[in-house]
């Protein structure tokens, strides 16, 4: 069924309230800053960092292999929906009460616990993707797509940054764990509220994709990876480039470690990654005619360099305000390209296939932090900064493999 102009507008609306309340809630619980922050004064290490920061960034996509197949079957994809992001409310909700509480709770199973909460929030973020990459993929226009990606950047930017001020203020109120304590039950608040926007969509129901079982469905995946070749370029971007967003939490390790940063610099970090992103959305909305994916590929290649880069030329005095900052730059390209290209790669019927590829495909980036915790504990940082330049330059192959046309 053709999507219409009213549906598309309407459905755009939907999707703006959603990213503007996301937005609010984004800075409560980011998981370049406040997590990693968290886990390191609940007592976590190299090791656990670079764990959770896999089950956040890598590990919890992977199970879109497992849930692409059952959620391809429906037609309707908004009840899956609503069940992710209801998991992810009710996550943070129990997180919060958890700190609340922690005091009469013996220190492993507090640091248990935040993991198993923050698991089943990342679990809960990976089944509603599917879902959200199909449904945008068929209730916006095409000519839509691109204005969308970058105006959900603007229109949240003066969101994002009083939301970021707001967090650095609630972080210098109490100490650790009630500050974190109320950002997570601010957070889950915030997500209710953006909730909202999904249950107004108006969903239109396209042509299924009739998956029998785990055996028809892995030869799907065969079959699409055989006769699509910018399938393959993609998986191939996305497990090098796909690293460049893992690379913040261990920056705020770093900054603990060696600096001692207390919680107020803490906020000030997020601030700053706020501000990058918010401009790069601000830019590319003014641009949106006229950018290609290709050109933002091979532009954030180069600053996801340039961070570790920072890093190991002030090794004395990093500048740790300029590498959040591009860090933030580089978080916002990464999102935009993630999708837009998934969307200019995949069809109408096979979206939602494609997105379980994608988020299982992204093996690198799942298992990146695990090895760079390793790396760190054993070596130092110095070596696990090489390593990521080395994994982040491979993907310029791929990147021109692409070659994304719009």
């Amino acid at each position: 069924m053709k999507i219409t102009a009213a549906i598309s507008r309407h459905n755009f609306y939907s999707l703006i309230w959603h990213a503007s309340f996301l937005a609010f809630a984004r800075n409560f619980i980011d998981v370049d800053t406040i997590i990693p922050s968290m886990l390191v004064d609940a007592g976590s290490k190299s090791v656990q960092i670079g764990i959770m920061t896999a089950i956040m960034l890598g590990g919890a996509t992977f199970t879109q292999l497992i849930f692409a197949p059952f959620i391809s079957n429906y037609s309707y994809k908004k009840p899956f929906l609503l069940m992710g992001i209801n998991a992810r409310i009710l996550a943070l909700l129990a997180l919060g009460l958890m700190l609340f509480f922690s005091s009469s709770l013996k220190g492993s199973h507090v640091v248990w616990l935040i993991f198993i909460l923050i698991t089943l929030f990342s679990l809960g973020g990976a089944f509603a993707n599917i879902s959200y990459t199909d449904i945008l993929g068929k209730s916006i226009l095409q000519d839509s797509r691109k204005s969308f990606f970058s105006i959900k950047q603007v229109i949240t930017g003066s969101i994002l940054f009083v939301s970021a001020l707001l967090a650095k203020k609630v972080l210098t109120l109490h100490n650790y764990p009630v500050n974190y304590a109320h950002m997570f039950l601010i957070g889950s608040g915030s997500l209710l509220l953006a909730s909202l926007g999904f249950w107004n969509l108006k969903e239109k129901v396209h042509s299924r994709l009739s998956i029998r079982n785990p055996v028809h469905f892995f030869n799907l995946v065969k079959k699409e990876l055989k006769e699509n070749k910018r399938l393959l370029s993609y998986l191939g971007w996305i497990n090098t480039q796909g690293v460049s967003i893992a690379l913040l939490p261990f920056v705020i390790l770093y900054a603990k470690e060696h600096f001692q940063t207390e919680s107020t610099q803490t906020g000030t970090y997020l601030l700053f990654k706020v501000i990058g992103s918010v401009t790069t959305g601000l830019l590319l909305f003014i641009l949106s005619g006229r950018f290609k994916y290709r050109y933002l590929l091979y532009i954030n290649t180069f600053l996801a360099v340039t961070l570790p880069g920072m890093m190991l030329l002030f090794s004395h005095q990093p500048p740790f305000f300029l590498v959040f900052l591009t860090g933030g730059v580089v978080f916002a390209l990464f999102g935009i390209t993630l999708n837009g290209v998934l969307l200019e790669v995949s069809g109408t019927s096979n979206r939602a296939l494609y997105t379980g590829i994608a988020g299982a495909g992204s093996i690198i980036p799942a298992l990146f932090p695990l090895l760079g915790g390793w790396l760190i504990k054993q070596y130092g940082f110095q070596l696990f900064f090489f390593t990521f330049i080395a994994v982040v330059l491979s993907s310029l192959f791929f990147i021109q493999k692409l070659n994304c046309k719009k």
